[in-house]
Parts: C-alpha cells; sequence; structure tokens
C-alpha cells in the first residue's frame, strides 16, 4: 500500500531515536496514574479501545488527523516514544500500517500485547483492499480480543471490561441495521468510488461498485490510472451510470478533481469518505454518519462531502 512508502525515513529515524532513548525491554506500569497505556495506530481503534476500557485506559492513536493525507503520514521520534511505554498496541495490519512493526521492534517490550485486525479476522496478506474497519465483521472481534487484553492486565476490573464490551456491540447494531435497511430499500444501486476506502461497507449496503477494482488500486497506491481506466471510470459520469461518487475526502489530487468535476457536471450527488475518523465521532457514530450521507445521495440527491 503506498503509506509505506511515504514512512520509510520517518520509521528510519524514530528507530535511530528510539535505539538512542534506551527503551527498555520490560513491562511498563501504565501512564502513571494507574491506567492502562493503550495506542492505537489509528485512532478508530484506539476509540473503541477507549470505550471498551473507560477510565481505566489512557488511548491514543498515531494516526488522528481527519485533514491528513494518511498516506503521507512519517512516523517520528516522539511516536517511538510513545510505541515503547505502551502496554496494549492495535493496529491494522494487511500492510496499512507496517510501520507499526517496525517501531515495537525498536522498542521492545515483552509484556506489551499487539492486536493486529488482519490476524483477527484470518486474512493474508494478500487481501486486496486495507480499509478493513469498515468492514462490519471488524471492530466487533477487535473489540472482543481489546476486552480480553485489558482483562488480562487489569483483572480488577475484569467485571467492567466485559460489561463496556457488551454496551458497545449492542452498540453497533444501529449500523448494522441500517446498512440491512439501505440493502433491502436501495440494494443494486450503481455508485462510483476513487479508492476502496469504503467498499467494504458498500459492500455490505448491497450497492453496485461500477469503478473497476484496477482503477480504485491504481488510485491507492498512487499511481496514474490507465487511458483505458480513466475513460471507463469518465463514462460512468457522462453517460449518467451511477447515482452516487464517493471520494477519499482525506486524499484530493488532481485525478480526484476530475472525477469531482465530472459529478457536479452531470448531477451526480457526492459523498466524502474517511480513513481516519473525524472529529467529534465515535466509530459507531463515525460509520452511521457516513451510511446517512449515501442514503441520502441515493434518496434526494444530497451531497455531504465532509462530514
Amino acid at each position: 500500500m503506498r503509506i509505506n512508502r511515504f514512512i520509510a525515513s520517518g520509521v528510519v529515524a524514530a528507530v535511530a531515536a528510539a535505539a538512542l532513548t534506551g527503551c527498555s525491554s520490560g513491562g511498563g506500569n501504565g501512564d502513571g496514574n494507574g491506567k492502562i497505556t493503550v495506542v492505537g495506530a489509528e485512532n478508530e481503534y484506539s476509540d473503541v479501545a477507549a470505550q471498551i476500557g473507560g477510565k481505566y485506559v489512557s488511548a491514543s492513536a498515531v494516526m488522528s488527523d481527519p485533514n491528513t493525507d494518511p498516506h503521507t503520514f512519517e512516523a517520528s521520534a516522539s511516536v517511538a516514544r510513545e510505541l515503547s511505554s505502551a502496554q496494549l498496541v492495535i493496529q491494522n495490519g494487511v500492510g496499512y500500517d507496517d510501520f507499526m512493526a517496525k517501531l515495537e521492534k525498536a522498542s521492545p517490550n515483552s509484556d506489551r500485547k499487539v492486536i493486529t485486525a488482519q490476524t483477527l479476522l484470518g486474512l493474508p496478506d494478500s487481501t486486496r483492499n486495507p480499509h478493513l474497519w469498515y468492514d462490519p465483521k471488524t471492530m466487533p472481534a477487535v473489540a472482543a480480543e481489546i476486552a480480553t487484553d485489558l482483562e488480562k492486565l487489569d483483572p480488577a476490573h475484569k467485571t467492567t471490561f466485559a460489561q463496556n464490551l457488551r454496551t458497545f456491540d449492542d452498540s453497533l447494531h444501529t449500523w448494522t441495521s441500517a446498512l440491512a435497511s439501505f440493502k433491502s430499500a436501495h440494494g443494486g444501486t450503481p455508485v462510483a468510488v476513487t479508492e476502496p476506502v469504503a467498499d467494504y461497507a458498500l459492500e455490505a449496503a448491497g450497492v453496485d461498485i461500477k469503478t473497476p477494482w484496477s482503477l480504485q488500486a491504481a488510485i491507492m497506491n498512487d499511481t496514474d490510472p490507465s487511458p483505458q481506466q480513466s475513460a471507463a471510470q469518465d463514462s460512468l459520469f457522462t453517460s449518467k451510470q451511477v447515482k452516487v461518487f464517493l471520494y477519499n475526502q482525506q486524499v484530493t489530487d488532481s485525478i480526484t478533481a476530475h472525477y469531482l468535476s465530472l459529478a457536479h457536471a452531470n448531477g451526480v450527488p457526492v459523498v466524502g469518505v474517511y480513513e481516519t475518523m473525524p472529529t467529534g465521532y465515535t466509530y459507531q457514530r463515525w460509520m452511521e454518519a457516513e451510511l446517512a450521507a449515501l442514503a441520502k445521495a441515493v434518496t434526494d440527491g444530497t451531497s455531504t462531502e465532509k462530514l
């Protein structure tokens, strides 16, 4: 995935800095206030950890700014130090955040627990779409593992973690029920996309993604689509073959601008989707908001380019 190309120099610097600061290989004692220190590679994962752990965890994220392109992220010495004190780390996998493994190796801790969504879901490294948090199956599995690891780190509050897990799982029903309702009412709706950011959720909603995978993969991996791929995508707008256009709101370039222009010119409503959870949302509310934006686009042609 293209994210890994941009972070290489940052990882090297962070690893060197971590080595110079003498990161310990022993277990940590939390954040100094008796809380379990949790670090998520992406803020959607740290948010779930905060919901499960409640007041007994201190959760932070390496990537948390929805106003920047996550593909240009560069790991820094401060990130390496943050990882060095983490008792629980949560990452996506499938090549999306490979820098985490490098940083974890730079600050070894035999007591640190690491959760990888890819591993929990049993996905091979060849999985072509890394945006696992849009898959309705992902967060229930991640949340359950978070609860299990928190119980091991803090057995005294096992009951609280278990209750918070039940509350979290129950709260997801609003989103999954809305996905089922959308599929029942609007299944087969043709849409165009740039990257496969929200593809898992779109598939769960039953929409028909008309954009060729080859074009999605090209844009995701920061390469130019072929003339044939571009022509096929353009015709989706000019021939009015799609009812909605969804684009990665955090990654805008000349290619995205071209498709946005075509969508606007041909009366196709636009929905912006995110890789990083927007400020002011929980994971559940974020997923619900993006589905609601899709529903508004389909039912009344309303665009929601930014949450």
